[in-house]
């Protein structure tokens, strides 16, 4: 299932919710429980289906060129890419966020461990430093599409596997453009159960296959 967020007002409202007031000293201070919630309620109401990928493709192309983000090519491909994986190394590098280069995409695996408990879509507290990096670094080179693609280990039944890894992926998806990142990158997805990267027999194996992977590949014009 493919999909794709509006959600000027959502992030919006999600940012603004999630902040609590210290009555005794005044001071604004984020609720993480609050945030992770609306995220996830406010990226799930504002999901749209899309028909196809080329769509999917031309679609993002067409909105980065609107919004001023000029297309790479040649040799500054490479070099961009080159400069943001060594940003997203270095951010993440006590993280557990595994990076990986492909060609010129990267690959973010984000485990189990990290992002979501069992059964759940709720982003776990210590995963938004690693979110907030992340999103810095995705504003810093806005010259890239953004898939990321939830999974689910082998516990329960199929189908609500496949449902709860396109929950997983909103989440993400969602946080990342409250935290600024243009909605018009993103591509968000979930495969369920049916790609595992670890055995699902073990504790430890399901807790690799409970994950978001996020793609991040250069705006061409090819």
């Amino acid at each position: 299932m493919k999909y794709r967020f509006a959600i000027m007002a959502v992030s919006a409202l999600a940012v603004t919710a999630c902040t609590t007031t210290d009555p005794y000293t005044g001071e604004t201070r984020t609720n993480n429980t609050a945030r992770g919630a609306l995220i996830g309620a406010a990226a799930g109401a504002a999901l749209g289906y899309l028909t196809n990928t080329s769509d999917s493709d031309e679609g993002r192309t067409n909105a980065l060129i609107g919004a001023g983000i000029g297309a790479l090519a040649g040799a500054g491909i490479g070099n961009y890419m080159d400069r943001q994986e060594a940003a997203m190394r270095e951010a993440l590098s006590e993280s557990g966020v595994g990076v990986r280069r492909e060609g010129n995409d990267l690959l973010l695996i984000m485990p189990g461990d990290i992002t979501f408990d069992t059964n759940s879509s709720s982003i776990k507290p210590q995963f938004y430093n690693i979110l907030n990096d992340v999103s810095g670094i995705l504003n810093r080179y806005p010259a890239t599409y953004v898939d990321v693609i939830g999974h689910a280990d082998s516990t329960g039944a199929a189908d609500y596997n496949q449902t709860l890894s396109e929950q997983r992926a909103s989440s993400v998806g969602g946080y990342l453009i409250a935290q600024g990142v243009l909605a018009d990158r993103f591509y968000i997805a979930g495969l369920g159960e049916r790609s595992p990267i670890a055995s699902n027999d073990t504790a430890y194996g399901r807790e690799q296959n409970r994950r978001v992977e996020i793609r991040i590949r250069p705006h061409t014009m090819s």
